[in-house]
């Protein structure tokens, strides 16, 4: 049976992408590798780690991309930036970097060479215009934050999929499958006792590979759906 993993927020951190992949989870061509969104910022490394991975489909691994709040502040940034009129040739940054800069974009920025977010080369900022919401499977359905149970069809909410930080499950709106999501850091304790309860509808899967020094979090973790493993990865990133 194929390998199914799933590995959430990894925030530029290249190095420790790149050793959870290479010597942990070693994939091979026939595995299923599907990542949650939030690729870049904070750590050092955005670019690579895109790069990472569109190598990755390259090499004819089967991936699946799905969409972050970071990638969204990252394409309306450079919206934003391409949009915008100098005034008397002056050039400013646009509201939208600004507040995308303190949440980790300087760091995105830096690690294209760029002081703006137009500067970014297209190729990358349509690769994140094209990522998935979500992906339904067989038992699971895997997104970036999670779903606005509040409505009749959370399916439709996108925005919640991509910002939510609370939300109660309800099985019957989706299902019964339960959901995988990231986006809000949980320590590994709670994290492995979620993932060997049938009592929960969901698992986080981010640890808050950025935090340092901080007991419990600031690792990276891959989750098998079929077996149900768990790989944890510590940043080498910093």
């Amino acid at each position: 049976m194929k390998n199914r993993w799933v590995i959430p927020d990894i925030h530029g951190c290249y190095k420790t992408l790149r050793a959870l992949i290479e010597t942990q989870v070693k994939p091979d061509l026939s595995d299923e590798l599907f990542f949650l969104g939030d690729y870049i910022d904070r750590g050092p490394g955005s670019k690579a780690v895109i790069d990472y991975l569109m190598q990755l489909t390259e090499d004819g691994y089967q991936t699946t991309f799905l969409l972050g709040n970071h990638e969204d502040y990252c394409v309306k940034s450079f919206d934003e930036d391409r949009a915008k009129k100098n005034f008397l040739g002056i050039v400013r940054k646009t509201k939208i970097q600004s507040i995308w800069e303190r949440h980790g974009g300087k760091e995105t920025l830096e690690s294209f060479g760029v002081r703006f977010a137009g500067q970014i080369p297209e190729k990358y900022i349509e690769w994140m215009r094209n990522l998935r919401y979500y992906v339904e499977l067989d038992n699971y359905i895997l997104v970036h934050a999670g779903f606005n149970f509040e409505l009749e069809d959370p399916l439709i909410d996108k925005v919640a999929m991509i910002w939510t930080r609370e939300f109660s499950v309800q099985p019957e709106k989706i299902r019964r499958k339960k959901v995988i999501h990231g986006h809000v850091p949980v320590d590994l304790e709670f994290m492995s006792h979620v993932m060997q309860s049938s009592a929960y509808h969901f698992i986080d899967l981010d640890n808050g590979v950025y935090m340092e020094n901080r007991a419990g979090f600031g690792n990276l973790v891959a989750f098998e759906l079929n077996s149900k493993t768990q790989l944890i990865q510590n940043n080498i990133d910093y």
